[in-house]
């Protein structure tokens, strides 16, 4: 009886009925979130997943072949946005950029360790002390991940410019960011948040 609704909402979401994919939703939302969160271990990034999904389903709903259960095609869907969620974290510079601190700080009785968004934090604000060409570059090259010929570009200097400035502000980055006096206050702020 259930596969039997189901199907009928299937055919009416196809038509574009808003109502079907409510109730489409508010079968599967919650199961989805449970099954991402086996995956992510964090709340929010498991609400964006379930939000991508119902929207990507939204936008293809014309395409959809199934007929009976959106069952299969929905946790499917659900565990390749959590596997690209994961690849676009891991390989995202600035967390890269974290795993190198970690490694870098990792003292005995070091204490707590930084999160990762805390250290994003730190690195834009860091990154905010460069000098502005510096910050510009090391922007568009770690973050934007845009090539030294591209950044040249946009920037009007030459390639070898790009290439000074981008060596010149990472190692001005990393001095800041693992200067004593920021694990200091990195410690002292995790105590007292």
């Amino acid at each position: 009886m259930k596969t039997n609704i189901e199907a009928h909402l299937i055919q009416d979401l196809k038509s574009g009925s808003s109502k079907a994919f409510d109730r489409i939703y508010q079968l599967y939302a919650k199961r989805l979130y449970a099954f991402s969160l086996q995956f992510t271990k964090s709340s929010e990034d498991s609400e964006e997943i379930i939000q991508d999904v119902f929207v990507k389903l939204w936008q293809n709903r014309e395409k959809i072949k199934q007929e009976d259960t959106l069952r299969s095609l929905l946790f499917i869907m659900t565990k390749h946005q959590a596997i690209n969620a994961f690849h676009s974290k891991v390989n995202d510079p600035i967390y890269e950029d974290y795993v190198d601190y970690r490694n870098e700080l990792s003292v005995p009785d070091a204490g707590q360790q930084i999160e990762y968004e805390e250290f994003a934090k730190k690195f834009t604000n860091t990154l905010s002390k460069l000098p502005p060409t510096q910050q510009k570059v090391v922007h568009f090259a770690k973050i934007e991940q845009f090539s030294n010929r591209e950044i040249a570009e946009k920037l009007s200097l030459s390639e070898q410019t790009i290439k000074n400035q981008l060596s010149m502000g990472l190692k001005e980055l990393k001095k800041m960011l693992l200067c004593p006096e920021l694990v200091v206050i990195s410690f002292f702020f995790l105590l007292f948040n």
